[in-house]
């Protein structure tokens, strides 16, 4: 089920479409969106209560209305449906991060206050370069990269907390982690020998993050900087638009390339990956993308932060891939100014 927030942005951006007055009276009418309920329409109205959640609400509406305007998207033409997903994950391969779709052809993404990517499984990232269609195993990142400062770690906190660390399989038994996990818990900030330990787990798994990863890009050959850098900006077969506000609070209006509209514009000059010690492990990115019509190179930059899932010793680690450069910078990222 998707969060009030998610509601409010989602449904907010595609009453925006339908050459409604205010997202009051959109909300009082209740128009036609294929997968919003009874609830949903509650919800959103719960939200409007709020400072926050109409701010929020009136900057989505303001993006659904600049959507519908625009040259480059509907222009002017009222939608005869527009579906809802929901938060629901859609059947089948799904590359698009779409939302919404608008008369079956218009794919849109809501995206507010966020600078993430994506995040998935380091081994999809560092070892299987976000490729599609390949399982990989969800194993803990940090003992197979640095497992003998993941072992020290938990053996510093386990003495720390009175605790018994036992292993099994070369790795520490889940009894631990749990014990671990709730003691961490309780007392989450780190001092003294345990500070020590982390730092230098932290420092192990950004360095070997990074030297994997590179290893790997490496090892496919040209082509394969380009295909990473198209899966990690999320561009897909299809075009689709992303309509929020950015991190810094600015509006999020642009329509995204697809590969091969990219090819025709832009060339990957170098994907350059190094360790990062941001107080936990990290390793930062950046990729040089020449402007054929300008002529000048254009660096996009990011970072992957690989942080355990549910607290220090919960889930097994996953990354999450950040983007920091202002999206309108983004070469296949076309502003719909």
């Amino acid at each position: 089920m998707p969060s009030a927030r998610t509601t409010l942005t989602e449904v907010a951006t595609a009453l925006g479409c339908l050459h409604l007055p205010s997202i009051d009276w959109a909300v009082i009418q209740r128009p036609a969106l294929v997968g919003v309920s009874a609830a949903d329409w509650d919800q959103l109205d719960g939200e409007l209560v709020s400072a926050r959640g109409r701010a929020v609400a009136e900057a989505a509406f303001a993006n659904g209305q600049h959507f519908l305007e625009h040259p480059d998207a509907l222009r002017g033409r009222l939608p005869s449906t527009i579906e809802w997903t929901g938060g629901r994950r859609l059947p089948g391969d799904q590359a698009i991060p779409a939302d919404l779709r608008i008369d079956h052809v218009y794919l849109v993404s809501c995206k507010y206050l966020s600078r993430i990517l994506l995040n998935t499984a380091p081994t999809r990232l560092f070892d299987g370069l976000l490729q599609p269609g390949i399982r990989h195993e969800r194993r803990d990142w940090y003992e197979l990269v640095a497992p003998v400062e993941h072992l020290a770690f938990a053996e510093t906190a386990a003495k720390f907390f009175g605790l018994r660390c036992s292993t099994s399989d070369g790795g520490l038994d889940a009894a631990t982690r749990a014990a671990l996990k709730r003691s961490f818990g309780r007392h989450a900030r780190l001092e003294g020998d345990v500070a020590k330990a982390y730092a230098e787990m932290c420092a192990a798994v950004s360095t070997r993050s990074a030297r994997r990863w590179a290893a790997r890009l490496h090892s496919k050959g040209a082509r394969a900087g380009e295909d990473l850098v198209w899966r990690m900006l999320r561009f897909a077969s299809g075009t689709y638009y992303v309509l929020g506000v950015s991190a810094s609070g600015e509006s999020l209006r642009i329509r995204v390339m697809t590969p091969w509209d990219w090819r025709q514009r832009h060339e990957l000059r170098a994907f350059d990956i190094e360790p990062d010690h941001a107080g936990q492990p990290q390793v930062r990115w950046a990729a040089t993308v020449l402007d054929r019509e300008s002529g000048a190179d254009v660096v996009v930059q990011g970072h992957v932060e690989v942080r355990w899932s549910h607290g220090r010793f919960g889930g097994p680690p996953e990354a999450k891939v950040y983007l920091d450069t202002p999206p309108a910078e983004v070469p296949g990222y076309v502003p719909l100014t």
